[in-house]
C-alpha cells in the first residue's frame, strides 16, 4: 500500500469540510479523479470512470444548498448496480453493450444524499466466482477477493472514500479483508436491492466499503435513514466464536487469531459465545446448505442468460447453474424450510446487543491465479442474514492484512459497527 493512497480526507471529513466551506465538492472530486489517474493502470478497479459526469454533479452541488450527509463525497458503484447512462455489464460479455437507463434504488438514494458517483467498479461474473481483472493494491500478485473486487480495491487505493458492493456468500467481507479496508454487510434486506443484478435472492445484500467504520456507517445511514454511527459499545456482551469452520483457517490465521484472542481478553471482559452446542452443531451444515440454495437461486436468476448465450458463461458458472437446476423438488423444499428454521433458531439463541468475533477469511489473500478466495467464514452469517463488519487489524508475518469479522443478530447493525469501531481504535487499522 502506498502512503499517498490515504492522504485524502475520508467521507465524513470531506462532507464536513464542504458543509463548512473549507472545500468544494468539485475540488474533492478532482482530487479523487487524480488519484484514479495515478493508480488505475496498475490496479484495474474500474469498468468505467465518469469524470465528466462526476465533475458536473460536483459543480451542481457547489451551486446549491447541502443536499444530505454524502454531499460532495465521491463514491464507486459495483457493476451489478444500474447507474443511469453508464455500462451495466455485470462482469459478463453477454451484457458488454448494455447501458443502464435508470439508477438502482440504492444509487438513487446515494445521489439524493449528495454523493458524487465516480463510476462503475469491476465485479466478478454476475457477482459469482470467476475473477475480474482487478489487482490487489495491498498485496502484489494476490487476489483482491470477489465479487466486489473493484470496490474494495478502489477504496484501498484511495480512489474513493466510499464504494458500494454486494454480498451473497462473502463478497463484501472477504475483499475488504484481503485489501485491508473496512467492509460492512448490513442485516439482510436492510438496503434496497432494486435495480441490481440478482444472483441469489435469499442472500443478496448491499454493503459498503470504506477506510473507517464511521465512514462505512455514514454510507449505510444515507441509504437507510437509520442512525448507525458507532456508540460506546457494550463490551460485556462481546465474545469470541471461532465457528464450526475453524479448521479451514490457515496456520497464519490461526496463529494471528490466537494472539488476538489473548490481547482482546486483556482489553475487554469476554462473554460466552451465545450459541448452544446443539445450534453450533447445526451451524456446521450451513456452508453446504448455503451453497445448494445459491445454486438453485442462481439457476433461476440467470435462466435468461443461460438460454440466450450459455457459451458466454464461464464453465464454473454453467456448472453451478446446472447443479441448481438439477436439484429435485424434495431437496429444494427441505433446504428452504431448513434455512427458515435456522434463521428463527439463531434469533432465539441470541439477545439484543450480543456481538461476537470470528475470522473474516481463512487467511491472507491467495494468489490471483487461485481464484477469489474461500468464503467459508462468511457463508453461515450470509445465510442467517446477520450484520457483519470486517476490520483490518490482523497481520501475518509478512505484514499482509487479515480481517476480524464482527457479527451481531439481525437488526443489531449499530451494535456491530460500534464494536468494530472500538476494535479499530483499540488495536489499530491497516
Amino acid at each position: 500500500m502506498k502512503d499517498q493512497d490515504h492522504d485524502l480526507p475520508g467521507a465524513l471529513e470531506t462532507a464536513r469540510a464542504i458543509a463548512e466551506g473549507r472545500m468544494t465538492a468539485e475540488a474533492a472530486t478532482r482530487a479523487r479523479l487524480e488519484r484514479c489517474a495515478e493508480r488505475e493502470d496498475e490496479i484495474g478497479a474500474w469498468v468505467q470512470l465518469d469524470a465528466e459526469g462526476a465533475l458536473a454533479t460536483a459543480r451542481a452541488l457547489d451551486a446549491g444548498p447541502v443536499r444530505g450527509p454524502l454531499h460532495g463525497v465521491a463514491m464507486g458503484v459495483k457493476d451489478i448496480f444500474a447507474v443511469r447512462d453508464l455500462p451495466w455489464r455485470s462482469g459478463s460479455p453477454i451484457w458488454r453493450d448494455r447501458v443502464a437507463g435508470f439508477d438502482a434504488g440504492s444509487v438513487a438514494l446515494a445521489r439524493r444524499a449528495g454523493a458524487v458517483i465516480l463510476g462503475k467498479t469491476e465485479t466478478t461474473e454476475f457477482a459469482g466466482y470467476k475473477p475480474s481483472r482487478t489487482r490487489n493494491p495491498v498485496v502484489p500478485g494476490a487476489t483482491p477477493g470477489g465479487s466486489s473486487s473493484g470496490s474494495a480495491a478502489a477504496v484501498a487505493a484511495g480512489m474513493v472514500p466510499l464504494a458500494l458492493g454486494t454480498q451473497t456468500s462473502g463478497s463484501v467481507i472477504r475483499p475488504a479483508a484481503f485489501c485491508g479496508v473496512v467492509g460492512f454487510k448490513p442485516s439482510f434486506d436492510l438496503i434496497e436491492t432494486g435495480g441490481i443484478s440478482v444472483f441469489a435472492r435469499s442472500f443478496d445484500t448491499v454493503g459498503v466499503f470504506a477506510r473507517t467504520v464511521p465512514d462505512a456507517a455514514l454510507g449505510a445511514e444515507a441509504l437507510t435513514g437509520l442512525a448507525l454511527q458507532p456508540l460506546s459499545p457494550e463490551l460485556s456482551a462481546l465474545s469470541i466464536f471461532r465457528s464450526p469452520v475453524w479448521e479451514s483457517a490457515t496456520p497464519a490465521m490461526q496463529a494471528a487469531w490466537a494472539e488476538f484472542e489473548d490481547q482482546l481478553g486483556k482489553a475487554a471482559p469476554l462473554a460466552r459465545a451465545p450459541f448452544s452446542p446443539g445450534f453450533v452443531e447445526a451451524m456446521a451444515g450451513i456452508p453446504e446448505l448455503h451453497a445448494r440454495l445459491m445454486a438453485v437461486e442462481a439457476s433461476e436468476a440467470l435462466s435468461h442468460e443461460m438460454a440466450i448465450a450459455p457459451e458466454l458463461l464461464s464453465q464454473g458458472l454453467r456448472e453451478q447453474i446446472e447443479s441448481g437446476a438439477a436439484q429435485p423438488p424434495e431437496l429444494r423444499l427441505a433446504d428452504r424450510l431448513n434455512m427458515t428454521d435456522l434463521r428463527l433458531r439463531a434469533m432465539d439463541e441470541t439477545r439484543a446487543g450480543d456481538v461476537w468475533l470470528t475470522p473474516a477469511t481463512t487467511g491472507v489473500a491467495p494468489p490471483s491465479e487461485s481464484g477469489t478466495g474461500d468464503p467459508i467464514f462468511n457463508r453461515i452469517w450470509s445465510l442467517l442474514g446477520f450484520p457483519c463488519c470486517t476490520v483490518p487489524i490482523l497481520r501475518d508475518a509478512q505484514d499482509r492484512p487479515m480481517g476480524v469479522q464482527v457479527i451481531g443478530r439481525h437488526g443489531d447493525d449499530r451494535a456491530v459497527l460500534s464494536v468494530a469501531h472500538w476494535l479499530m481504535e483499540r488495536f489499530g487499522g491497516a
